[in-house]
C-alpha cells in the first residue's frame, strides 16, 4: 500500500464523533476522528513499513501520524528521527502515545528520554517521562538502574507541582508505574505519592483534573497487578 491508499482507507474509517473527542482533547485539522482498534486491520496488511511511516507522519494529519506509529520500524529510527518527530507532535496523544510508545522499543531509549526530560520543553518533558512509563511498565527490572530510577522519583517529587500540565501528568504517572511495574523501588514510589499529594492539572475549556498516584497505585496492589508487565509496548 501506499500513502495515498491509506490515506483513503483512514477517510473512510472517520467518524465525526470520535473526530469531535480528538479535538477536544487537543488535536485540529487535518484529521478525519478514526477510533484506533479500527486501524488495526490495515496495519496487518502493512506490518512495519519505515518508509511509509515517515511519509505519513509528514501529511500532519492526526490519524495518519497516529497510524504511522503503529508501522513504524523503531529499530530503524535514529535519535534525528525521534526529534524530527517530536518537532511536530503538536499535543499530547502524539507526544506521549505515538512518538513516546515508539522510541520505547530502541536501545536509545533512556538516553533520548533524559534529554527531553531535561529539555524544559512541556512536551518534550512529557514525552520524556511517559517513554519511561512505557519501558517500566514493559521491560524487566534487571534492565534498569535503581539509583537512577530513585533519583528520578526525588526530581518528580520536588519540581512537579512547578512543571507545566502535561509534563506534570506524564510525571504523575511516572510515580504510579513504578510503584505497580518496577518493585525494587514500590515502597519509595508509594511513599513519593504520598509526599506529592493531589496534582492538579489544568485543561483548557475543562475543569482542571486532580491527579493522586497513591490511590492509583493501591487500586492496583489491591489487584494483585503488583509487579505487572505489558507483553507489548505498541498495539
Amino acid at each position: 500500500m501506499n500513502v495515498q491508499m491509506v490515506m483513503q482507507e483512514l477517510e473512510a474509517l472517520g467518524k465525526e464523533r470520535t473526530k469531535k473527542i480528538y479535538e477536544s482533547n487537543g488535536a485540529h485539522e487535518p484529521l478525519f476522528g478514526v477510533a484506533t482498534g479500527h486501524m488495526k486491520p490495515i496495519a496487518k496488511k502493512i506490518k512495519k513499513n519505515q518508509p511509509l511511516a515517515e511519509q505519513l507522519y509528514a501529511t500532519g494529519n492526526y490519524d495518519a501520524m497516529y497510524f504511522a506509529g503503529i508501522i513504524a520500524d523503531p529499530k530503524a529510527m535514529t535519535e534525528a528521527d525521534f526529534e524530527r518527530w517530536m518537532d511536530t507532535a503538536y499535543f499530547y496523544m502524539l507526544s506521549d502515545f505515538v512518538v513516546a510508545v515508539t522510541l520505547a522499543e530502541t536501545d536509545i531509549a533512556q538516553v533520548v528520554a533524559d534529554k527531553w526530560i531535561a529539555s524544559g520543553e512541556e512536551l518534550r518533558m512529557s514525552a520524556g517521562w511517559s517513554c519511561y512509563c512505557w519501558l517500566l511498565g514493559n521491560r524487566p527490572d534487571v534492565e534498569f538502574n535503581a539509583s537512577k530510577i530513585a533519583s528520578m522519583l526525588d526530581q518528580v517529587q520536588k519540581t512537579i507541582h512547578d512543571s507545566p500540565d502535561r509534563t506534570k501528568s506524564a510525571m504523575n504517572n511516572f510515580i504510579y508505574t513504578v510503584g505497580v511495574s518496577y518493585l525494587p523501588l514500590h515502597d519509595k514510589a508509594v511513599e513519593t505519592a504520598k509526599a506529592v499529594g493531589k496534582v492538579e492539572v489544568k485543561r483548557d475549556k475543562k475543569k482542571s483534573s486532580f491527579l493522586l498516584a497513591s490511590e492509583s497505585i493501591q487500586k492496583e496492589v489491591d489487584k494483585g497487578k503488583l509487579g505487572f508487565k505489558r507483553k507489548y509496548v505498541r498495539c
